[in-house]
Formats: structure tokens, C-alpha cells, sequence
């Protein structure tokens, strides 16, 4: 069954509030009292069997009885009426719900018996619900409030072009409210709740194709459909809206992490950081960066680049931003010589590199600043601007003439991005805004928001990522059993990824005979789908190049097996050469139970031991993303050469990791991890020097 459209929820022509009641500070009261004093044009059927009027509106004993048809209904009753109601609702016809009552999965299992009900009945009779415990939605400037948050009475600014969606109906509201403060507009705000039907997702999917909506923050604790929120993503990216997401919470590894290296790097966050990055999504820390980004965004100019100017009255002010700046990956470069120049030749006394520091003398004469500004944006070749100004802006001297600098940048440069840090009263800032400059009291707050810019026009510049290579004809599926890992190998390099020449032997002579064929230093490993890791027993013996070495490492690895695990099953002895040079890298797969299966990279050694510096996308996906995972590493810098090293092959790499991924998607159902452990890049190429495969436990056989 096709999903309906959550118009119905949004911007509903007709309500009925049942549970109403008389008293607006109550739940059933509040919605009714905020849309009769908040303008709503429809009509507003107030359900109550005990009263004929409610707020001075005519009340029906049930949804039955209601004269028109009704596109949304608000229910404010316990939870042991709640299923009847909702049953009501859906043979009445009503399109949509808003169910505020709690007491369902959240609580028990009969809770969770009723919440499966309500489900069953909205995807049987095609009504929408949003909830149950929900503090609802409501559309400003329809004068829509099925809420009994007072969103009416908090309302500071008028509606503008974000939308809010939230699991939480708690955080949803404190988000609006200081989001109101912040000056941030929002229009629409949706609250989830349980999400028997309508999800953060799909909420963020109707927002991308809403033409007034421009901008859309989101909070949620848990995602159930990886695909959905995909889809929704790749919408807002696609309609050029940032997507502020503020996720909590952690995904529980720890079952798989004993049989996985890539399994254990997998918990907390990291998947949610890749699949954010994959999709452009800024990802919030805290409710103040999620506003001031909101905030900086519901503007509507990004940079085209990442170069930033900074300019100050403030030399001390101007270093803090350079540093700010420099953190967040923006580029403060100088300032070309000949504005540089002309620069000095107005104002003999300001420090005319990058930052700009005009000093407070400047406004002595407000033609020198509005002069520096002017040179700073149409010669100075910067993509965005900050200009400190501390409380200048305010003074009683300097005011009409602040404004009139900005009023007179803003109507030669309408697009230009410039963000100004002052201390001014609400009204002052409130007028700066009106000529789209954003105002910020805290210099380093207001960089942030300036990197956040330039990442998502990155995005939006970036588009849709490239597609997957297609599968190899000749790639083999991950079998239900566990094997070893010269069969592993097998399997990876029939995807299309190469690994190190080996030779599986099951004799003394044999490994002599493979370590001539090699014609170089070899590694000696015991081969057992019983030892996972071998390095734990004194499985592997590395840099053989004698004869009489390799002879006696065979027997020694046999013997440590048989001790180590008696009763393991043992295939014999791999010979493989050993690989120098280039960097050792750790590449993997890990079947995570939301998004299913997602590559990992990361730098070996103690950068992944210890820092866990690690990038996850969610297969599949091509060589873009590829070299997006490896330009997120924090020690990306070693690959291109450290100490005299060459750099190593970085499309090799990228290469590798998209056939990887699409390997793990092609067996979804099957694989549970993969490791390769090192992987090593090398100047020219890059190969597999280990392969561990854990199956999953339900794969079919």
C-alpha cells in the first residue's frame, strides 16, 4: 500500500480535538484555545460526551457524530480508550491523527500490544498518525497548532523558512523556543513520539519537497528504517536544504566485537558519522550549535569556497577567528598584495593582511571601514566574511553609521556571505538581519557557523555521489561457514581486490618449495577456521628467507596450534610473501542493524588501536565517497609520504574500498564482518595481506 502524503498532517482544512476540553491549560484544551486565538481557517470539531459547547464551540459525543469529514484528529485520552478511539477514527474516515496519549510501548508489554494495534489500524485504513507520545505538530502560519505545547504564546518571531522535527517532544519544544530566541523562523514542527507510522524520516523527506521550507533540523535517539532515512537525505540534498541532525544515543556492538576488529570501531557513533557525511548532513553536538547553524543557514547565501576573510577592530579578536578558522578547515589565506597595498594607502595604521584589523580608530571616518570592506570583497577573492565589531555597532556615535556601511555593502554585494559579531539590543540586530547579515556575539561561534556554510554548499556543489562499480560476474558469495583465511582471500580477490601471493602447504617440503617460489622473505601462518586470530596463539611467523627456517617455522606452527587448540581443525600452513613498503591500513565491513552492511577504513597501527581514527560509509557506494572516507582521516597527511616515504596509491585504495562495498552489499543477508587486517597501500597498488569473514549466524545455507 502506497504511504499518503503527510499533507493531511500538516495542513489540515478541518479538526476534531477528541478529549477536548474548556480549560486551555489542560491537554485537550490548549490546541483548541491556541488555534481560535492563532487564526486557524478551518473548521474545529471539539469531541466530548459531557459537554454540548467547549471554548465556545459546539462539542459532539464522538467522532462519529461530527457533521463533515475530518482530516485530522487530535486525541487526548487515556491510553485504555486510545485503541477504541483510534478504530472510531479510521471507520469515521479521518485521513490523519495526533495521538498526545502515552502509556504505550514505552512503558509494558500491554502497552506495546496496544501500540501494534493502532499500527495494524493506520496501515489498514491509510490514516496517518503521528505519536502516540507525542506533543504534536503545528504549521505557524496556517495557525495550525495540534499541539498542546504553547507554541502560540512563545512565538517571537514571525514564521520563516525551517522546519523542526523531533522524536522528543520535550527536546522538540526547547528546541523551538530557543530557536525562537535565537531569531531562528520556523514554520512547521513535527513530533514523533513512539512513531507507530510517521518517523523523523519521513517528516524530513516531506520537508525537502515543501517549497517555502528552506532549511530542517532534526533530533532523533533512534532510526528503524536505514532506507527511509537514506531516501530522505538524498531528497534534502537533492532540494539544496541543509539537514542540522542532532543524533544521541549508541548502537550495541559488543556481541560482534569478540570475533571483529571492525565490529569493536563500530560502536558508539561512527556509523552515524559516516552515513551523515555520505548524505551532507551536519551533524549537532549541542542545541546551541543546531540553532546557529539553523540560524547562518535560514539566510540562504553560501560560499562558493572555503577562503574567509577576517576582519576586526580587534587584533587580539581577529587571531582568536584566524585560529578558529584554521581548526574548522577554512582557508584565512593573505590578502593579495595590491589590495594589500591599497588597503595601507586608506587606513595607514590597520594590519592589512589576513585578518584585517581596521582598528576602533577606523570610525573616526566610517569611509575608511566602508572603503576596507569594499576592497576585502571585490578584490580580496574570499568566498565568505566575518567582520567583528564588538559593541560598536550600539554606540550612540557610531550607529547610523554602521548601518549605513552595511546597508550600502548589502546593496552593492546582495549575495555575498558576511557575518557580523556585535553586541547590540535586539532591535539593532533584528535590523542588521533584514539586510541578510547574521549576528553573532561570540567571534568563534559565528566561524563555526561560516565552516558550516561552505560545507553544506560543498554539498550541494558535490550532487548526488557516483554509482557503485557493478559486481564482478566471478565474485563468489561469504559461505554460511566460517573458513580460513587463504579461503577468505579467495573470496575478496574474486570481488576484485588483490591479495598477497600465497601458497597454502600442508607439509615442510611443501612451505620450502613455496618460499623458492616466492624468491624473497615470507610469512608463515597456521591456517584454521577454528583460530580467528591467530596472532594470539604464536600463529604467525614473519620475514623467513632460509631454508632451513621455513622447514622448521612449519613444524613449530603446527605444534603451537595443537597446543594452543586442541581439536581445532587445521588445513595446513599458508606461505605468503611478505609485503614492504607503503602504508599499512586496516579495511573492513561490518553488518550494523540499522543501516546493514558499511565499509570501514582506517590508518593501522596505534592510530587505529588507540585514536580509532576511522571513517564508515554504508555500502554501496563509489571511488567518490571512497576518497571522501580517506580524506576524513586525521592522519590522512602519511599517505601522501612521510620521512622520505613516497606517497602511496590513494585511487588504488578508493578503488578497492568501493568493489569492497559493493561486495558487502551483494551479501547483505549473509555477511556479518569482514576484516582485512593490514591492508596495505603501496606506491603503485594496493593489496590484502590478511582476510578474516565471519558469516551470519542466520545465514541460509
Amino acid at each position: 500500500m502506497i504511504r499518503p502524503l503527510l499533507e493531511p498532517l500538516l495542513h489540515p482544512r478541518s479538526v476534531a480535538v477528541i478529549g477536548a476540553s474548556e480549560a486551555p491549560d489542560r491537554i485537550g484544551g490548549r490546541s483548541i484555545h491556541s488555534m481560535l486565538n492563532g487564526g486557524f481557517g478551518g473548521a474545529i470539531y471539539p469531541v466530548n460526551p459531557k459537554r454540548d459547547t467547549v471554548q465556545g464551540l459546539r462539542a459532539y459525543p464522538s467522532i462519529n457524530e461530527v457533521p463533515e469529514p475530518v482530516d485530522c484528529a487530535l486525541i487526548a485520552v487515556p491510553a485504555t480508550a486510545a485503541v477504541d478511539v483510534i478504530q472510531d477514527c479510521a471507520d469515521r474516515g479521518v485521513r490523519s491523527a495526533v495521538m498526545f496519549t502515552s502509556g504505550f510501548a514505552e512503558s509494558d508489554a500491554a502497552g506495546a500490544a496496544a501500540q501494534e494495534r493502532i499500527r495494524e489500524i493506520g496501515k489498514s485504513s491509510g490514516m496517518r498518525i503521528a505519536g502516540p507520545n507525542c506533543l504534536g505538530v503545528f504549521t505557524l502560519d496556517k495557525g495550525w497548532y495540534g499541539t498542546f505545547v504553547h507554541a502560540l504564546a512563545n512565538q517571537r518571531v514571525p514564521p520563516g523558512p525551517i522546519g523542526i522535527v523531533s522524536q522528543s517532544g520535550s527536546y522538540g519544544s526547547h528546541l523551538f523556543n530557543v530557536s525562537q530566541r535565537r531569531g531562528v523562523g520556523t514554520n512547521h514542527w513535527v513530533t514523533t513520539g513512539n512513531e507507530v507510522d510517521v518517523d523523523v524520516a519521513e517528516v524530513i523527506e516531506y520537508y525537502a519537497g515543501v517549497p517555502d521550507l528552506r532549511v530542517i533540523m532534526a533530533y532523533a535517539e533512534g532510526i528503524s528504517d536505514a532506507g527511509r532515512l537514506c531516501r530522505a537525505l538524498a531528497a534534502a540534498r537533492e532540494a539544496e536544504k541543509p539537514v542540522i541532525f542532532m543524533k544521541v544515543g549508541t548502537t550495541d556492538v559488543g556481541a560482534r566485537a569478540a570475533a571483529s576488529h571492525t565490529a569493536a570501531l563500530a560502536g558508539a557513533d561512527a556509523i552515524y558519522d559516516g552515513v551523515f557525511e555520505q548524505y551532507g548532513v551536519y551533524r549537532a553536538e549541542t542545541t546551541e550549535e543546531m540553532v546557529d547553524v539553523a540560524y547562518a543557514c535560514q539566510f540562504g547565501r553560501y560560499p562558493k569556497g572555503r577562503r574567509l576573510s577576517v576582519q576586526t577592530i580587534s587584533g587580539g579578536v581577529g587571531v582568536q577567528m584566524a585560529d578558529a578558522a584554521t581548526r574548522r578547515g577554512l582557508d584565512v589565506a593573505p590578502m593579495p598584495a595590491p589590495t594589500a597595498a591599497r588597503m595601507k594607502e586608506l587606513i595607514p595604521f590597520a594590519a592589512v593582511d589576513n585578518p584585517v584589523d581596521f582598528t576602533a580608530q577606523a570610525l573616526n571616518n566610517p569611509e575608511l571601514m566602508q572603503a576596507n570592506i569594499a576592497l576585502t570583497i571585490e578584490e580580496g577573492g574570499y568566498d565568505a566574511h566575518v567582520v567583528y565589531l564588538s559593541g560598536v555597532p550600539d554606540y550612540d556615535f557610531s550607529r547610523q553609521a554602521c548601518l549605513q556601511i552595511f546597508s550600502a555593502m548589502r546593496e552593492r554585494h546582495p549575495d555575498v556571505p558576511v557575518l557580523v559579531i556585535m553586541v547590540v539590543s535586539d532591535e539593532l540586530r533584528a535590523r542588521y538581519e533584514e539586510l541578510g547579515l547574521p549576528c553573532f556575539e561570540d567571534p568563534s561561534l559565528a566561524v563555526r557557523a561560516a565552516a558550516a556554510l561552505s560545507h553544506f554548499a560543498e554539498v550541494f556543489v558535490r550532487g548526488a555521489p557516483e554509482a557503485p562499480p557493478a559486481p564482478l560476474a566471478d565474485a563468489m558469495e561469504v559461505p554460511s561457514d566460517q573458513v580460513a583465511e587463504h579461503a577468505a582471500k579467495q573470496i575478496i580477490a574474486s570481488a576484485g581486490l588483490a591479495v598477497s601471493h600465497e601458497r597454502l602447504v600442508n607439509s615442510a617440503e611443501a612451505a620450502v618449495a613455496a618460499w623458492r617460489e616466492i624468491d624473497g622473505p615470507v610469512a608463515l601462518k597456521i591456517v584454521s577456521p577454528d583460530i580467528q586470530h591467530k596472532t594470539e596463539i604464536g600463529g604467525v611467523l614473519l620475514n623467513l628467507d632460509d631454508e632451513a627456517t621455513v622447514y622448521a617455522s612449519y613444524a613449530t606452527l603446527i605444534e603451537r596450534a595443537a597446543a594452543a587448540r586442541p581439536g581445532a581443525r587445521i588445513d595446513g600452513v599458508l606461505v605468503a610473501e611478505m609485503v614492504s613498503g607503503g602504508v599499512e591500513m586496516v579495511v573492513g565491513v561490518v553488518h550494523d542493524p540499522v543501516f546493514g552492511p558499511t565499509v570501514m577504513c582506517g590508518l593501522g597501527g596505534v592510530l587505529v588501536e588507540v585514536l580509532h581514527d576511522v571513517q564508515f560509509r554504508m555500502a554501496p557506494f563509489g571511488t567518490d565517497v571512497a576518497r571522501a572516507m580517506v580524506e576524513g582521516l586525521a592522519g590522512r597527511a602519511i599517505l601522501d609520504g612521510v620521512r622520505g616515504a613516497p606517497p602511496v596509491d590513494v585511487e588504488a585504495l578508493a578503488e578497492a574500498l568501493a568493489r569492497l562495498s559493493v561486495f558487502a552489499h551483494a551479501n547483505a543477508a549473509r555477511l556479518e564482518s569482514l576484516d582485512l587486517n593490514p591492508f596495505i597501500v603501496l606506491p603503485d597498488g594496493a593489496v590484502a595481506v590478511d582476510a578474516l569473514i565471519v558469516p551470519r549466524e542466520d545465514c541460509a545455507i
